[in-house]
């Protein structure tokens, strides 16, 4: 049982209040209107295109692309006649780290260390590049690098409170749950805002407290005051909902992200993954391709192919796994470390044995539950079940962090449960993840139907042996 200090307060009904800040947002015929006001009632002047993006990449938080570009320029022309400017060089590396990850452009991610490093040789102790190379290398998925530099950073001004969501992203990275939760403690007792309530929604979803998160998410979009700060709150809303199977909900939240800020590309991929799960798959169609030239994420290849495939366009498939290969290869050369999706991706379409060989060396590296959900199941597509259940249990194991609630992970226990004839046990997960969420996968829900219409109904047989010891992992 969790304790009072540990867990937070339920807060239901946290689905019902993200979609209210949605629909209260829209007035005047839908035109959304956001007055920051200063003290005493006074209207507080707009900020000009670069502070606003200074203000955004200097505390963490989501910055609009033309703003970001404006930044760099300034900071830029700066530095051509202040190169000793430590400060300066570690804004211009913060706002190209926030450039490669709006963009999924990796070309920005080795600008990005340059300029880091260069503040860095001019000033060693320098928490504000420190952070900067958190960071940068919570964008490469090299999580214990970023942990290493946070807490570099954190030695310097240990109450620096921007420094903690970066800790947090890279001690979840590293599978270290308890970390982050303490990592989330400490950031709570030095700041409230926006920005810290969306990365507490990111630690209560990972523990399953999916209601916390999303009216955590709730009240982060609705204090939000730029556009592209409230469009990425409202986009993690939308992958919440979905995770859950409100598709409904999750498709107005993104549709929203979009109108806020056109930019926002992850929540243009995240219409496509809704519209497929509701069956309107033209329109997925059109909003994954969208997406993915104006971001061109390996993951969304992945899932734009894996959305051809379902509808029997093979060769519509295989040209978007071609660009998948083609745009992890950019990453890699920026520094990026793409194995994970890779991995996914060789697990079903590709070489499983490739796809063990690479997991197995990212589980060394750094040891998350989404590893361990893909080195399971690499495991049981190249037909070592016995080993593959080991991991499949641990990304779904609570006492092991796997808090999530997946209907992925949740189907690939079930999976590799039915191939080891377990078929209580298979049942039991495969019948889960269609409750968690039902569409989950355009792919893999049939297989799952199929699956339990062959395990068919319990059995005694199926009544486990309470006298007989459980296997262990």
């Amino acid at each position: 049982m969790e304790s009072q200090e540990e867990a937070p307060k339920r807060r239901r009904g946290g689905w019902r209040v993200l979609v209210a800040a949605v629909a209260g947002c829209a007035v005047l015929g839908g035109a959304l209107v956001l007055v920051p006001w200063g003290p005493g009632g006074t209207r507080a002047p707009e900020l000009a295109p670069g502070a606003q993006a200074l203000a955004a990449v200097t505390t963490g938080v989501a910055a609009a692309l033309p703003d970001l570009a404006v930044l760099i320029d300034e900071r830029k022309t700066h530095l051509r006649t202040h190169p000793g400017d430590a400060q300066a060089w570690a804004v211009l590396g913060a706002a190209y780290v926030e450039q490669g990850r709006r963009t999924s452009d990796p070309a920005n991610y080795p600008k990005a260390e340059e300029a880091l490093r260069r503040s860095l040789k001019l000033r060693e102790k320098n928490a504000e590049a420190l952070d900067g190379m958190a960071a940068l290398a919570n964008a490469r998925r090299d999580f214990r690098a970023a942990r290493n530099w946070s807490e570099a950073a954190l030695k310097v001004d240990r109450g620096r409170w921007t420094t903690y969501p970066q800790l947090i992203d890279a001690h979840t990275g590293m599978g270290d749950y308890k970390a982050a939760k303490r990592a989330l403690d400490r950031l709570l007792e030095l700041h409230s805002g926006p920005a810290v309530r969306a990365w507490a929604a990111g630690v209560y979803r990972d523990r399953g407290w999916r209601e916390d998160a999303a009216a955590a998410l709730s009240d982060a979009a609705a204090a939000a005051e730029a556009p592209a700060e409230r469009a990425a709150y409202l986009e993690r809303g939308g992958q919440l909902a979905w995770e859950r199977g409100d598709l409904e909900v999750a498709l107005r939240l993104f549709q929203e992200a979009v109108r806020l800020d056109p930019d926002q590309r992850a929540a243009l991929a995240g219409q496509g993954r809704a519209l497929a799960s509701l069956g309107r798959t033209t329109e997925a169609l059109n909003a994954y391709r969208v997406a993915f030239a104006k971001q061109p994420d390996p993951r969304y290849a992945l899932e734009l192919g894996e959305l051809y495939e379902s509808l029997g366009l093979g060769q519509a498939a295989g040209v978007q796994y071609d660009l998948l290969r083609e745009r992890a290869a950019r990453g890699a050369a920026g520094g990026v470390d793409e194995e994970l999706v890779l991995g996914r991706f060789e697990a079903d379409h590709g070489d499983a044995d490739s796809a063990v060989r690479r997991l197995r060396a990212e589980w060394r590296r750094q040891p998350g539950i989404a590893v361990a959900d893909a080195l399971g199941w690499a495991l049981h597509r190249s037909g070592k079940d016995k080993e593959a259940l080991k991991f499949a249990r641990r990304a779904t194991d609570r006492a092991k962090g796997g808090g999530v609630r997946s209907a992925l992970y949740s189907y690939h226990l079930g999976m590799i449960e039915r191939e080891l004839q377990m078929p209580g046990a298979a049942r039991r997960h495969l019948r889960e993840a269609l409750r968690i969420n039902p569409r989950f996968s355009p792919t893999r829900v049939p297989l799952a139907e199929e699956a339990l219409e062959e395990l068919g109904e319990p059995s005694l047989e199926d009544v486990p042996d309470m006298d007989s010891k459980p296997e262990e992992d």
